[in-house]
């Protein structure tokens, strides 16, 4: 930028203060990084210090990379050597050559270096090697870094060089963070960003930073790091309370991610050290960041941070006061900008051809003039083929030609079927197959079938059963009609077949039978036989295909008048004499080469020489010889011929284009032919080439010829050429560009509108208007030779055919239809017709108009292309969030490096937002020879914009930039302050109608009849406060009552126990623990056992002892490295005194395996309960009182944090009763349980609820369900169980694993209809696909649809709900998520757009009350709000037990009060966000039921623009977005939004997500995706519940452990 050579502190005052509010500016998004370095580039002009040795000429680039292109003359007689690297790179491609343009280059050349000084450093995707081999990065030649060595760098301006990408490659390596603009140099990440400090380090300039001493990048992977992270130093001695550190052992270690673990094998990983001692207040977002002040620097975050600078906040519009959800219209709509140029020109009158003139030897119909030549010149030659090396191989005459074409049609009518039943009549249509090789066979077919009177279809050569859009030319061949193909022996023999020698069945095509036109199988006429040739009238005569926009061919039906119309039209036009030579290098089965080549010359006697595109691939100058030898007066071809001439011309000498009266150009209505035609000229000027008799015309299928320049007079002027403003034609208007030359487009013209035609220029879009003079419209002709129908599709043909225009107050303008050319164009001056594209190549982006062909033109003009093949780049639009959006795609050659085609990228993104002004949505490189081709050649568009779209293009190299494209993005919300007391809220939901968001279960009566008591032999509730006291008191009342059952994968009971026996286990280890010295009543000890009877045993034991016990996951045997570490971290924070376990738990503990990832020296007391003596202990401790702590429960959230709560004895026992009351649980009683029994309800349930209701439990261990998958619904079924509880990683077990089986299990005897019902246990938003999966799956072997509810609990209050028996069933409602978004509840029916399907979490408990709050305010909501859900209810924990004892910190999660409402009832808030809602049921008390709906943690939710979002539902929309994504998780890093998917198919598939995840995101949830991280299955954590643990991926992604495929950064 412009501080090179200022020194800032030299400034006067007024400029400082002017820099300093222009960076406060940028900082807080109120101007554009362009606006702000043009502002201060402005500011600083005056006292900038000239070197005349730094900036280079503004003409020349600074680079070796890209030489200034060679200017016309040169590019004519560049040097040999450079002709041939030229040649070795020629490319097959239609689409080839015609866009080069050297006028374009420059402009490109001029736009880039324009670039050049406001670079910005992009961030390269970082890609796992392994995945492409295309270039590895040993063979890499390290890319030209375009300003200059290391050195002399620290001269340049800091802004100005575009850093290579080896260099941000090597910055990351070292931590450093590489500066993207002189004005603010990247932050790391816990800075403050105060407005000095950008002007403090452009004083000091970056000319004092040493450069980096980097390692050649391939010395070591790209994403290892060479160092330990900044993290691993910083908290290399860090103890266990820093708060913010990634995961780490105690020796300060980061933790590394269980990357090969299988995914069952789950894991609780804390993501920090952060025990649960963080008020909700401090913003989370901070701790992770930075850790104590020291940035999280790794390559992730620093590549993160060049995105964040390359991303331009535009300044955000106010929002409008109020809102209200309903109106809120989704999409910005863009304020119409008043600068748009508007047409002001008259209407437009439409153009009269000349009057077509009768000369009186034209024939009444195209066969009849091949009659007549056949028979009077029938020695006269019609037609050369050439051979593959350009020498001519057959020659045709007129005479061969009638007297085949005579036989063929003889043959057709009368030799196809028996004498009664012939195949064909006249009318029917026939394909024609011949390959472009193979002229002569084709004019036999096609005026074979003319004089049978059979209608032709030609169509190309099917090459295999895959082509692209094969299946499209089967729609044209079934809408014909077609059921016959004529091919030639030689063709046939080359198609694809089956192995049993059949033509293969095409995919799409009707079934055809094939006949061979060759002579020796066609039947010579009687003498008598005679083809009938009537005068040409309305009937069709032959069906030309034509490809549309999205793929679909279509027939276009010729009449026999409009055939013959159309050969007069262009004699007259291009003064066709008999007997001239033609030399004709087009496809002649359509278009201008069927036209001119086929029709046009038989009717005027030509000898045709047809140049095959085989023959112009091997010899490019082919068609120049035979102009030369055979003194041809016509010659027919494309820009790229020309092209291709120019190059080879050098070969030979001796050649003279003296001869050519007219040279006709077939796309010079491409607004690139230009330069084609004027190259050519100054080459071949010296060869005899006549400046005149380049004639460039128009046309299209439905129109067919539109205009064509007439053969000019030697000596006269030129016609002019137009130089057109790019802007003003992407508004539809025509302005002469005056200022900005790099953004003007030239075209010439196409001549007159030909003999005998109208013509005018209606609107694209709309009624067809007529346009004013200075408009860009659609050209519309009205003429007797032109296209009549689209065959076979009347809907279609009517919009194209018979189009009548209006005049601008929609008055039709006359009676005579007009037909729609599908060019666009205007009429200059002397009528003369310009054309400045098609409509099928129209991309419409924010209501502006672009040509695909002219962008294609600028992408290939940025030079050199050493990454692409020049004519294999294809340029459609998708539509995405209400606006189409740009993709270009193109084949990279296979020595294209990464970082080369990175570059080519980023510079062609420039490039077109200089020259076009419109951002590219993405940009996608594919392997050499992957994207599906025409049959001549050129990329299949339609066919590639498919596989984009379904995922399978494969690309080798993707940039997506949707923050610059998308601009229609809904304004971000920017939330009110509350201004409002709580009287005027309250009054305001009452006047609403609203009630106060509020539900509450059944009352928990303490007293029961004292009767049922002594029936049901139930224990007294008042009695017993303890369950150490219940359970003595089963003991003795009924000792031999089983409580508990264990069954193994095979199902068998493997132990059991009754009350006595647990009662005896339970003594046996309270003795242990009472006489080992250093235990005191009131300690800690931690429970440490697989899932069975033991661990419940000496759960009861420790209470016995009086000690408080902490259950605990045992460490995963194959997995110690990421388990143990979770199991160190809860015995350090809750201060364990004694770990309790079995002795081959004791082994692992202390082995070599665990001494590898924790100090196994410093365990505590370890006691091995497998064989302890039988003891009793003294006495049995009796707590002083019920609110003492009972034991605490340790669980990781989903945020990544360790949280200990702590439950009393009388929080225990009212939890116990409550689940009893719901669940109707009593000693006769049985249920299964199937979860883990570490936290939460899930421990209650296995540990708790049995000793207290007297029920048996069923005890299944998930982990056995990994050997046998059926093992929990065949003991279901076994044990008739009516009630089971299981955890969502189950029933997605049995889902997956069991969902294509239950035929087999129903064969085995298991039956699901005893279960009434199967309740799984969460702490999350019901899982309402899986949980409907589930009914459905297993209905067959009868379960009831009404069986499956889902709990709810929290880390305050361990159980909320819980779908009883007695309750009504859980309810489904609908809510829209736009106003979900705004925290409002807006019910909509089912199915309706953006809306998502909520199931309530079961009934409440008894004793408990929820009422839903606003987590800022503190006020109670109205039920159509989203808030927090608080609980108040005798079993809320007491608190949470952290290392700081700090428990003022967390009163306010168990103790906090409403602001206003009900100012005296304590609440615990869960941390969660729902609502509650009055359904139409009515539950046991006969009240109307109130449901709670769980939405999600409040933690976890993402603000984006003002607006809340649930992880879990982008996540669902990604899931859906590719066959291949299998699991995925979202977070946010610095305002951006991170998606990380776990590919399931081949790596390949990998580039195909990116575009693919960021299209479904900005479309459902109004999101742009800031990076896509594409990992391995299994990467991303789930904990033992089943839970995605974001928090811990997201400290991983920064950290840099997950050797992601493919990592993308979104511009």
């Amino acid at each position: 930028m412009a501080d090179r050579g200022v020194d800032l502190s030299a400034l006067p005052v007024e400029v400082r203060e002017q820099l300093a509010e222009l960076d406060l500016e940028l900082s807080e998004g109120d101007i554009t990084q362009k606006g702000y370095e043009k502002k201060r580039a402005k500011l600083l002009a005056p006292y900038i210090v000239q070197t005349p040795t730094l900036a280079p000429p503004p003409d020349c680039d600074p680079g070796p990379s890209s030489a200034p292109p060679p200017s016309n003359a040169s590019s004519g007689s560049s040097s040999s050597q450079n002709r041939r690297t030229r040649r070795s790179h020629r490319s097959s491609g239609t689409r080839d050559e015609r866009y080069r343009s050297d006028i374009h280059t420059e402009a490109v050349q001029a736009a880039l270096a324009k670039h050049k000084e406001e670079k910005m450093a992009l961030p390269m995707p970082t890609k796992r090697r392994s995945t492409y081999v295309q270039s590895p990065i040993e063979t890499c030649t390290p890319p030209d870094s375009s300003s200059s060595s290391d050195d002399e760098g620290a001269v340049e301006e800091s802004g100005a060089q575009q850093q290579s990408p080896d260099s941000w490659m090597n910055s990351s390596i070292h931590g450093s963070s590489t500066s993207s603009s002189s004005a603010s140099s990247t932050m790391s990440h816990g800075e403050s960003r105060t407005p000095q400090a950008p002007q403090a380090q452009s004083q000091q300039g970056p000319a004092h930073v040493p450069p980096p001493q980097a390692p050649p990048p391939h010395a070591q992977p790209p994403h290892s790091l060479s160092q330990p992270s900044a993290l691993a130093e910083a908290f290399a001695h860090a103890r266990i309370e820093v708060p913010g550190a990634g995961a780490l052992g105690l020796d300060g270690t980061p933790l590394p991610m269980a990357q090969a673990r299988a995914r069952d094998s789950c894991v609780d990983l804390p993501s920090n050290m952060v025990v649960r001692g963080m008020s909700r207040g401090q913003s989370r977002s901070s701790m992770m960041e930075t850790a104590d002040g020291v940035p999280v620097s790794s390559r992730v975050s620093t590549k993160i941070q060049q995105l964040l600078n390359t991303l331009k906040r535009p300044k955000r519009p106010p929002l409008s006061e109020f809102f209200m959800d309903d109106q809120e219209e989704i999409v910005e709509v863009p304020r119409p900008d008043p600068n748009t140029p508007r047409p002001e020109g008259r209407q437009i009158i439409p153009v009269k051809g000349e009057p077509l003139g009768v000369v009186s030897n034209w024939p009444p119909a195209l066969q009849a003039a091949l009659a007549r030549w056949g028979a009077t010149q029938g020695k006269s030659p019609a037609l050369t083929a050439l051979d593959i090396t350009g020498k001519p191989l057959y020659t045709l005459t007129y005479g061969k030609l009638w007297s085949r074409s005579v036989k063929l049609a003889y043959t057709l009518l009368n030799k196809l079927g028996t004498k009664s039943e012939q195949v064909l009549k006249p009318g029917d249509r026939v394909a024609l197959v011949y390959p472009n090789s193979d002229p002569g066979m084709f004019w036999v077919a096609f005026y074979g079938c003319l004089l049978a009177e059979v209608i032709p279809v030609p169509i190309e050569v099917p090459l295999s059963r895959k082509d692209a859009g094969s299946s499209q030319v089967g729609f044209l061949l079934g809408s014909c009609g077609v059921s016959l193909a004529l091919t030639s022996e030689i063709c046939l023999k080359g198609l694809p077949k089956t192995p049993t020698g059949e033509i293969l069945q095409f995919k799409g095509w009707p079934r055809l039978k094939w006949v061979i036109t060759d002579s020796k199988y066609l039947t010579k006429p009687s003498k008598d036989w005679q083809p009938h040739i009537p005068t040409a009238n309305t009937d069709t005569a032959y069906i030309e295909y034509k490809a549309c926009k999205e793929g679909t061919v279509m027939g276009v039906a010729v009449s026999k008048v409009a055939m013959l119309t159309h050969c007069q039209a262009l004699t007259q036009a291009c003064n066709y004499c008999e007997g001239e030579t033609l030399v004709n290098v087009l496809d002649f089965k359509k278009d201008m080469g069927l036209w001119h080549g086929v029709l046009t010359s038989v009717m005027n006697r030509i000898h045709t020489i047809s140049v095959p595109y085989a023959v112009m691939k091997a010899c490019p100058l082919s068609w120049v010889q035979r102009v030369h030898i055979n003194k041809a007066r016509v010659a027919l071809v494309k820009c790229r011929d020309l092209h291709w001439a120019m190059m080879a011309h050098k070969e030979q000498r001796d050649i003279s284009l003296a001869s050519l009266r007219m040279l006709i150009v077939a796309d010079g209505a491409n607004p690139w032919s230009v330069s084609s035609c004027d190259a050519f000229l100054n080459v071949f000027q010296a060869y005899g080439l006549k400046p005149e008799v380049i004639c460039p015309c128009a046309t299209s299928p439905e129109s067919m010829t539109v205009a064509i320049r007439r053969p000019g007079v030697s000596g006269a002027a030129l016609p002019a050429r137009a130089v057109l403003s790019m802007t003003g034609l992407s508004h539809g208007v025509i302005r002469v560009n005056t200022e900005d030359k790099n953004s003007a487009l030239t075209v010439q013209d196409v001549g007159h509108v030909m003999p005998g035609a109208l013509m005018c220029i209606v609107r694209p879009d709309g009624p067809p208007m007529l346009c004013k003079t200075d408009e860009i419209g659609e050209i519309v002709v009205n003429s007797r030779a032109g296209g009549t129908l689209y065959y076979g599709l009347s809907g279609v043909t009517k919009n194209t055919f018979e189009v009548i225009p209006v005049n601008a107050s929609g008055v039709p303008i006359g009676e005579i239809p007009f037909v729609r050319s599908g060019l666009l164009g205007f009429v200059g001056p002397g009528s003369l017709i310009f054309v400045v594209g098609k409509i099928e190549g129209l991309l419409t982006v924010s209501g502006r108009r672009h040509n695909a062909d002219d962008l294609v033109a600028t992408a290939l003009a940025v030079e050199p292309v050493k990454t692409v093949y020049r004519g294999r780049i294809a340029v459609f639009s998708v539509t995405v969030f209400y606006d189409e959006r740009i993709v270009i795609v193109a084949e990279q050659r296979p020595e294209a490096s990464e970082e080369d085609s990175f570059q080519w990228m980023s510079r062609v993104l420039q490039a077109i937002d200089s020259i076009h002004q419109v951002g590219l949505f993405c940009l996608a490189l594919v392997p050499a020879n992957t994207l599906p081709k025409t049959p001549l050649g050129g990329i299949h568009i339609s066919e590639t914009k498919q596989l984009f779209l379904e995922g399978s293009l494969h690309p080798c190299n993707i940039l997506m930039c949707p923050h610059t494209c998308v601009t229609n993005l809904p304004k971000p919300r920017q939330k009110q302050p509350v201004g409002v007391g709580p009287a005027s809220i309250m009054v305001g939901n009452l006047v609403a109608g609203k009630r106060i968001a509020q539900a509450a279960g059944r009352d928990l009566g303490m007293i029961e009849d004292q009767d049922l008591v002594r029936k049901l032999c139930m224990w007294p509730t008042m009695m017993h406060q303890f369950l150490t006291e219940a359970l003595q008191w089963r003991a003795q009342t009924d000792p031999e009552h089983v409580l508990y059952v264990l069954l193994n994968a095979k199902g068998v009971a493997v132990c059991t126990a009754t009350c006595l026996q647990l009662h005896k286990r339970a003594e046996k280890i309270a003795a242990a623990l009472v006489e080992r010295s250093g235990i005191n009543t009131g300690e800690n000890i931690v429970l440490l056992y697989p899932p069975g009877i033991d661990l419940i045993a000496a759960f009861y034991g420790c209470l016995y002892a009086g000690c408080i016990p902490v259950t605990v996951r045992p460490p995963h045997p194959q997995n110690l490295s990421a388990t143990l570490p979770t199991v160190r971290m809860i015995i350090d924070v809750s201060k364990a005194a004694c770990i309790l376990t079995t002795l081959v738990l004791m082994k692992t503990l202390r082995s070599k395996e665990a001494a590898a990832s924790v100090n196994i020296k410093t365990w505590p007391i370890i006691i091995d309960t497998d064989d302890l003596p039988r003891k009793r202990p003294p006495s049995i401790y009796k707590p002083p009182s019920a609110d003492m702590i009972a034991y605490m429960d340790f669980s990781v959230s989903t945020t990544g944090m360790l949280t200990g709560v702590k439950i009393s004895h009388a929080a225990m026992s009212a939890l116990c009763r409550s689940v009893k009351l719901q669940c109707e649980l009593y000693s006769s009683r049985q249920i299964a349980i199937c979860l883990d029994p570490y936290c939460g309800l899930g421990f209650v349930l296995w540990c708790l609820a049995s000793v207290y209701s007297g029920h048996q439990s069923i005890l299944i261990p998930p982990t056995e369900l990994e050997s046998s998958l059926a093992l929990w619904l065949s003991s279901l079924s076994l044990y008739r169980i009516r009630d089971t509880f299981c955890s969502y990683s189950v029933m997605e077990l049995c889902t997956k694993g069991l969902g294509g089986q239950t035929e087999m299990l129903k064969a085995r005897g298991v039956n699901l209809s005893c279960v009434r019902s199967c309740v799984v246990i969460a702490e999350e938003r019901p899982r309402l696909a899986l949980t409907q999966s589930f009914s459905k799956l297993f209905k067959d072997l009868g379960l009831s649809s009404r069986a499956v509810s889902s709990a709810f609990g929290s880390r305050v209050n361990l159980a909320i709900c819980l779908q009883g028996t007695t309750g009504p069933d859980p309810s489904t409602v609908y809510v829209d998520m736009k106003s979900l978004r705004h925290d409002r509840v807006r019910l909509v029916e089912r199915g309706a757009p953006q809306s998502l399907s909520l199931m309530e979490s079961g009934t409440i408990l008894p004793g408990v009350r929820v009422v839903i709050v606003n987590p800022e305010t503190r006020g109670p909501l109205g039920d159509s709000h989203l808030g927090e859900i608080w609980v108040n209810s005798p079993h809320t924990a007491t608190g949470y037990y952290t290392i700081y004892g700090e428990e003022s910190l967390q009163a306010d999660h168990f103790n906090t009060k409403l602001s206003f409402g009900d100012p005296h009832t304590l609440w615990a808030r869960t941390g969660y966000l729902g609502f509650v809602k009055r359904t139409e049921l009515t539950d046991s008390s006969g009240e109307r039921h109130d449901a709670l709906f769980v939405v999600g943690s409040l933690d976890e939710t993402l603000e984006l623009r003002g607006l809340r979002y649930h992880p879990i539902d982008i996540e669902t929309s990604v899931s859906r977005a590719h066959r291949s994504i299998g699991e995925s998780a979202v977070f946010t890093w610095t305002n951006l939004l991170v998606v990380v998917s776990e590919l399931c198919g081949s790596e390949q598939d990998a580039l195909d997500l990116v575009p693919l995840v960021t299209n479904v995101v900005l479309e459902e949830h109004h999101l742009i995706v800031g990076v896509v991280v594409i990992v391995d299955p299994g990467v991303i954590p789930i904990n033992s519940r089943g839970e995605k643990q974001r928090m811990h991926l997201r400290d991983s992604f920064l950290a840099d452990q997950l050797d992601p495929i493919y990592v993308a950064y979104n511009m």
